[in-house]
Order: C-alpha cells, then structure tokens, then sequence
C-alpha cells in the first residue's frame, strides 16, 4: 500500500500507526507476563515473533518518516496493536533522545559520531549501541524557478552556490552546465535545513568529495555555508522553497515528490545523471561497510565522487540506533519484531515513496545484527 494512500497527511510531530494498522491476525496476543509465548510468522530473514510490549517510542530523521510509516502499517498488519510512535525532529534530537533514555530508538541519517558512541554504550546499560541502516533513500536538489522544467548542477556548482560565490542563476558557471536552457537572471536563494540533520551532513559530505576545492567547510549535521534561509525538518524545506522564487535546497526525493517540486540533475564529470529510482538504486548498490560485526556503519564516500555512469551520487542511509543488549526483554523482543518486519515486507513499497529498498547484502547483515540484539 502506498504511503500516500496510508498516512498522507502525518502530523510534523508524532507519527503513529493506529490509523494504519488492522487486518492481519496471524500473530496474536502480545501479553507475556504470564509466560505465554505468541504465534510467529514465518518472513524471509526468519520467524517473526510478536512478543514484547505494544507501544515503542523513536525520534529522529525526517528523511526517514514516510518510510516509518511505511513500516508502522506494515507491523500492525502482522502485529495487531503494535505500533511505534514516531517523532520526526531531526537526526541530531533523534541521537541526543536516545542518549537521554527518552526513546526506545533513534533515527538518524548519520551514524553515532565519535563522542557519543560512549554515552551511548552507557545508555545501553554499558554495551555498545548499533547502526543498522534501514532504510536508504536520494536527496534531490529541488528548485524553484519558473520555466526552467530541467535544471544541471555539479558539485563544484552546488558548492559555489552553497558559499555565495554563485548568486544569480544566470552565472556563466550555471550557463555553460544548462546549454540550451535558459536560465533567468534571477536571485538565488539557498535553502538550508535550520535544525540538525543527517540530510544536511550527507549534502556536505557529497559536497567534500565531489567538490574539495570549492568546498572547504566540513562536514557535519549543522549547515556550514553561511549563506541563504534556514527552514527546520524536511516538511518546512519544501514550503521554503515553494514560497520563495529563485530557491534552491535539498530535501529527500520523497518530499519533494509529494510536494511537487522539481529537482535538478547532476553533471558527475562523465555525463548528466538524472535522479530517478533506477539511478538512486545504482549509487545505494556500490555502498561498503565499513567494518565487520553488527556495527552498520556505511562508507558512502565513494559514491559521492563517483564518475560512474548512470549512478546518481547523492544519496543517504539512514539508520536506527538500537541497543545491542541492555533493554528490558519486552522493549527488546519488539524492538526486533518491527524491525524485522521493517527488513522483510516493509521494503516491497518503499519505491512508490521514493526511497531504494534494502541491497541484498545489507539486508544479509541487518537479518544477522537483529537475531544477536539481546
């Protein structure tokens, strides 16, 4: 079922599925407190129990919200009565309430920095928290500019744009990357993401490497260009950008689908690459891991200079940090029910929603990870 068809209108605060849930009853009661253990399902990465309590609580990305409620329906269809309340505040707050103890499990575009893997294995009663990237997704660089239906920026463009050295969109720089369409002698006007996001320490990654000697700022989930009007969550860069002509931002290709902006396509030095699912699904396909275990991390530096034909460059994983052990048995027993119902049925739809489904070699790792949680 199509998210726009399930939960098209979310609140930009909680998310829950108890208007998406219903139908299925193939697993039963939840209650274990007197020892009674429910039925399971049978999936492609194992059984499905549905054990552990009703309501878990997560808080983080916006770029990965529409796929939660994707998951959330896919859950209560299995699960009835299970559900995650969902908070999309950024990846930023998603990790710090985490940390903090406030929720079950963060969502987050960027992995655990280094400073707060210890706070968080503290959290974890002293073991070590997780990355498990679940859901992966494009960021599309959406414009608003009337008349210009195809728009082509390259990093070194997109850098110079982002450090207001590039303020009018008939920039020779803008021209030459556009032959044949005009562009209009305009203003141009970034919009960043104000809160702290995965969103934004993607684009500035992508930025690092596709373009070094225009972008010299750094990485990270707070914007560090400097120039243009911020706009908190996902939801408010697309009012932004609908409201202000001559805008320009970055926001996950599902947003801006659902709000019906375009977005350009990206000159990678060996051809434009338009963003589309074939070409997301390229660029997700050549992510590493960066290391062996249970820890997920992905090393998308790669695939952000990338000159590879047909392989759209920016592109995101975003994560949900759990707790390896350390739970109570019911957060921990539904923890992973929902997360492998997440891995499982949860992925058939995520195209329709703009994401990229799981590649078979991270959902083999993720399957692996979720059966070691305690």
């Amino acid at each position: 079922m199509k998210l726009g068809r399930v939960c098209k209108t979310l609140a930009a605060t909680v998310l829950a599925t108890a208007l998406c849930s219903g139908g299925l009853t193939a697993c039963g009661s939840d209650d274990n407190r007197h020892g009674a253990s429910a039925p399971a399902m049978s999936g492609p990465a194992g059984t499905l129990a549905c054990n552990g309590k009703s309501r878990l609580t997560s808080e983080g990305s916006t770029a990965q919200q529409n796929a939660m409620a994707v998951f959330n329906h896919e859950w209560g269809q299995y699960c009835p009565g299970k559900s995650v309340s969902y908070n999309p505040t950024g990846s930023g707050a998603g990790r710090e309430q985490f940390i903090a103890g406030h929720v079950d499990f963060a969502g987050s575009d960027s992995p655990l920095t280094t400073d707060q893997i210890a706070p968080a294995a503290r959290r974890c009663g002293g073991h070590p928290a997780w990355d498990l990237p679940l859901v992966f997704g494009s960021v599309a660089l959406v414009y608003n500019l009337s008349g210009v239906t195809t728009l082509t920026l390259n990093g070194d463009a997109l850098a110079r744009i982002f450090t207001g050295r590039i303020t009018s969109w008939n920039d020779p720089i803008l021209a030459a990357l556009n032959s044949g369409q005009p562009l209009p002698n305009a203003k141009i006007t970034p919009i960043y993401r104000a809160d702290s996001s995965g969103t934004t320490d993607n684009v500035q990654k992508y930025l690092t490497a596709a373009a070094p000697e225009s972008w010299s700022k750094g990485v990270g989930t707070e914007f560090l260009g400097d120039v243009g009007e911020g706009a908190a969550k996902s939801s408010g860069v697309v009012q932004a950008v609908h409201a202000v002509p001559g805008a320009i931002g970055y926001v996950e290709k599902g947003f801006a689908d659902q709000g019906g902006l375009p977005y350009a396509q990206i000159n990678t030095g060996n051809g434009v690459v338009p963003l589309t699912n074939e070409t997301a699904t390229n660029a997700v396909n050549a992510a590493a891991f960066v290391v062996d275990g249970n820890d997920l991390v992905l090393d998308l530096n790669p695939t952000y200079g990338t000159q590879q034909p047909g392989v759209y460059p920016l592109v995101l994983a975003t994560y949900e940090i759990v707790c390896s052990k350390g739970y109570d048995s019911q957060t921990s027993q539904a923890i992973k029910s929902f997360l492998t119902t997440a891995v499982n049925s949860g992925q058939s739809s995520l195209s329709s929603d703009g994401y990229v489904p799981l590649p078979d070699k991270v959902k083999e790792r993720l399957i692996t990870a979720i059966n070691a949680m305690q």
